[in-house]
């Protein structure tokens, strides 16, 4: 194994996840695209309601462009080259590279294998009838005040893979007066010069579109290896031409992505590794933004916008101000790995086409808390039940027979910080319910048997408690003061406890037998916000009397086999060990947020997974489809009360993988979302 140009100055980073989302863009009607200059046309995903042009340029003072010099000395990330024996395993190999690669945010693997049939072949022949429509993206830069914000999401056209790849070439050859390919320093120039004040107003780009480019020919050595993504998970293509591009952005819930690029020109990323990522975003707030935009003060003022995947500016900002950034040239052939919490941007040199999924292993579970806060603060609906995949992947991983020494040091790591989460999450709900015992705040204890729910007041998800109401229409997650809520229904509440809590309570504390464990929790906890809120909420917990793990009486009520018609769950099942879950991510337009009024009618607060949208249009849902031996079942949320078919918004599928499966999903038990 080789590596490229390494730095050893960066801090160390140790956790995985993430994923490249949408780029998007267009040109003009001279090179064949016709010109968006609609003035009516108003910006979604957050960027407001704008009078004028979204496609106009204008001089952006904020961002120097004069001088690009900085493109020539941006350090590039590492570049690894497999041999086929190492290629054989994708986890390994990458949890292997993980503690180098992850310091960078971004790396490239170079496959030692090639695809027999080309990409066009299998989107036009293997796949007949394969169409997708273009999105587009203004070709400038933005203000991002009030008054100038731009989009990625206006609808753009329908093509074919082919008349797609006719249009942007010839895009390419009527600017370039030539068909082959530019140097690369050259069109990175180009691209931020166009992107200041150049007269290409727009470009297109087909992003998160169903499908995948790699063959199911058998004679194909890479569509039948463990890295056709495929095997990952069902994958999203992004097909590009001359500058679109993908804003800087994380992945959703700081998830892990691969990436690979089938054919055409090649694709600039730039990466900032996941422990600058709150730099990162202090930079963003203070330089890019201004005060008048952002939704809430302080870190995570600058997190939701940045959420809508719409901000571009130089990189050359962010190295200015101490925050580390690094460079990848992406060509056919060739995978990029982000890493958790890594924010990272790009454009395309040309034509070509991408692929790419998110996955997660066990090192993720701390920061895919970390993300399930930041959404709740933002009172944004979670795109994956975090703490029903962390409860499930413990007690699986816990009923395991398999011994320490059949397992690698790299899955012992993993392992370690799956149960160490999971540790954390079971002391803190038994605390909170004893607490609510010793207050005497609930009238009684329930059980229930069904999936995730989301609190009515944050959306953060529920697995193992949540305190309900009389009527079961306000469930509400334990970090919050449910009195002051002034529910109409009443001020009588109840506790509902997963039927398996018990079970794993006593996983739990088998756990903690472990000092490996007991310390790793301890320095997770001291991260946690979940010592804050037992603190706040629950002071009680100060005192000498709780014991961890104690027997906690309540006054026992009727169990709850099933909630209303209208709740909506994340999954439905119990029996986690070969279930394979999906889901189709929520549109990127950002709803327009507004508080729980809980003295409203009855109507509003229907499902219990509802996801509050100020137009019934945006709904999002989550469509889930799980497996088990030898049938099918699906089951549908999101259902509005006057209509039962399922609106499904803008797709993107990701897979959580538990830390001992493989990456090709050939083992029997795994949890997948």
């Amino acid at each position: 194994m080789q590596t490229g140009t390494l730095n050893n100055e960066t801090a160390y980073v140790t956790n995985l996840m993430s994923r490249s989302s949408g780029d998007a863009l267009r040109d003009p009607a001279s090179c064949g695209v016709r010109s968006f200059r609609n003035p009516n046309v108003n910006a979604k995903s957050g960027s407001g309601l704008n009078e004028r042009d979204t496609m106009s340029k204008q001089k952006i003072d904020k961002f120097d462009t004069t001088d690009l010099d900085w493109t020539d000395s941006m350090p590039e990330c590492p570049v690894y080259f497999p041999s086929k024996e190492e290629f054989e395993d994708p986890l390994a190999f990458l949890q292997k590279i993980a503690p180098e690669a992850s310091k960078y945010g971004i790396c490239k693997i170079v496959s030692p294998l090639s695809a027999s049939v080309p990409a066009g072949m299998v989107l036009m022949k293997e796949k007949a009838g394969f169409r997708f429509t273009t999105r587009v993206q203004p070709l400038r830069l933005a203000e991002w005040n009030t008054d100038d914000k731009v989009t990625f999401f206006l609808s753009g056209r329908n093509y074919t893979f082919r008349d797609f790849e006719k249009m942007a070439n010839k895009v390419f050859t009527r600017r370039y007066y030539s068909a082959g390919c530019l140097p690369t320093t050259y069109l990175e120039k180009e691209f931020w010069q166009e992107i200041a004040s150049g007269k290409t107003e727009s470009v297109e780009y087909a992003c998160d579109v169903d499908g995948s480019a790699f063959s199911s020919s058998p004679s194909d050595q890479l569509g039948n290896s463990k890295w056709n993504l495929k095997g990952v998970t069902e994958p999203m293509l992004y097909i590009g031409m001359l500058f679109s591009m993908f804003a800087w952005h994380v992945e959703d819930h700081y998830l892990y992505s691969i990436n690979y690029h089938h054919c055409g020109a090649a694709k600039t990323w730039y990466g900032v590794p996941g422990h600058a990522a709150v730099d990162f975003e202090k930079i963003v707030r203070e330089k890019v933004y201004t005060h008048d935009i952002l939704s809430s003060e302080g870190e995570d003022g600058a997190f939701d916008v940045l959420l809508e995947k719409t901000t571009l500016f130089p990189p050359n900002i962010l190295s200015q101000h101490g925050v580390p950034v690094y460079k990848a040239v992406q060509k056919p052939g060739e995978y990029v790995i982000t890493f958790p919490r890594a924010y990272h941007a790009g454009f395309s040199h040309g034509f070509n086409c991408g692929e790419a999924v998110n996955f997660a292993i066990g090192d993720w579970f701390q920061l895919g808390s970390i993300a399930s806060r930041r959404y709740a603060l933002l009172n944004r609906t979670p795109l994956l039940p975090h703490e029903e995949l962390l409860c499930k992947e413990a007690m699986l991983i816990s009923s395991s027979s398999s011994s320490a020494a059949a397992i690698s040091h790299e899955d012992l790591a993993s392992q370690l910080s799956v149960k160490a989460s999971f540790v954390n999450l079971i002391r803190f709900q038994h605390r909170a319910r004893w607490c609510l015992t010793k207050s005497r705040d609930c009238m009684g204890i329930s059980q229930h048997s069904h999936g995730t729910i989301l609190c009515s007041v944050c959306k953060r998800d529920c697995y193992a408690a949540y305190i309900n109401c009389s009527c079961y229409l306000h469930p509400v997650c334990l970090r919050h003061e449910f009195k002051p809520l002034e529910l109409a229904c009443g001020t009588n509440f109840t506790l509902s406890v997963r039927d398996q809590v018990l079970e794993m309570e006593k996983v739990s504390r088998m756990l903690e037998e472990d000092k490996d464990i007991v310390n790793e929790a301890e320095v997770q906890f001291k991260n946690a916000s979940d010592k804050v809120f037992l603190s706040n909420l629950y002071p009680i917990t100060e005192g000498d009397s709780y014991i961890p793990y104690c027997k906690v009486d309540f006054v026992p009520q009727p169990p709850i086999e099933s909630l209303q018609a209208d709740t909506c769950h994340y999954s439905d099942s119990n029996d986690s060990d070969s279930e394979i879950y999906r889901f189709k991510r929520r549109s990127s337009l950002k709803p327009k947020h507004r508080p729980m009024n809980f003295a409203s009618s009855k109507s509003e607060h229907q499902g219990l997974k509802r996801l509050k949208k100020a137009e019934p249009e945006r709904l999002s849902v989550i469509s889930i489809k799980y497996k088990k031996t030898g049938h099918e079942e699906n089951v549908s949320v999101g259902k509005r009360r006057d209509e039962k078919r399922v609106l499904e918004s803008c797709p993107k599928r990701i897979k959580v993988r538990g830390p001992s499966i493989s990456i090709t999903g050939l083992e029997t038990k795994q949890i997948h979302y």
